[in-house]
């Protein structure tokens, strides 16, 4: 997190203003304007496949280490996090 607070801050990013409006209510071509982060883990590594330039700046990450931790994720939690309950369902559905 703190190297991509740092990409922005060298490469001026600015967020994007607040949207003060009930998103649920706004009309589609409004709501398709709205930024929208990765909905699941599968999405979010896919986005770090896509843009890893910022981790390596200054040497902090090598290729190798990211190709790495982003494969093991994949084999190993995405199935796993996807296939399974998550706890808020327990929640919804069988809290008494």
């Amino acid at each position: 997190m703190l190297m991509a607070g740092l990409d922005g801050v060298v490469n001026k990013i600015e967020p994007p203003d607040p949207v003060d409006e009930d998103l649920f209510e706004l009309p589609a071509e409004e709501l398709a304007k709205v930024g929208q982060v990765a909905s699941s883990l599968e999405e979010a590594l896919q986005a770090l496949e896509d843009d890893q330039a910022f981790l390596k700046v200054g040497g902090v990450f090598t290729d190798d280490l990211i190709d790495t931790w982003i494969g093991y994720r994949k084999l190993n939690e995405i199935d796993a996090v996807r296939l399974r309950p998550h706890p808020w369902e327990f929640m919804l559905y069988y809290d008494i």
